[in-house]
């Protein structure tokens, strides 16, 4: 079964977020962006320190999509955290881009 997911990391050197989504296993990209997998000219590769912050389990690529761009159009460092500090948010996102 294909699993798709929209995915945060977070790197300490730059204090910044960054929020994407992906067929594979969330830790699969976070490897890939570590190792500059999608060149040296990406923002990730601005940094050798991502985590992964939160992983949203998504029912298909079209919702991780919906759900990346939604969480990109809030601008927010404290809506992500939030994000993370109350998963009801996140329950209100799945149903929202159903």
């Amino acid at each position: 079964m294909i699993k798709f997911c929209c995915y945060i990391i977070f790197s300490e050197s730059l204090n910044r977020f960054y929020v994407g989504s992906t067929r594979l296993d969330a830790e699969e990209r976070l490897e890939r962006h570590l190792t500059q997998y999608y060149g040296n000219q990406k923002f990730t590769a601005n940094a050798n320190d991502w985590v992964l912050f939160l992983e949203i389990s998504c029912q298909t690529a079209t919702q991780a999509s919906q759900i990346e761009h939604h969480i990109k159009r809030m601008k927010s460092k404290t809506y992500i955290k939030n994000l993370k500090k109350y998963p009801e948010i996140i329950d209100r996102l799945k149903q929202k881009y159903k």
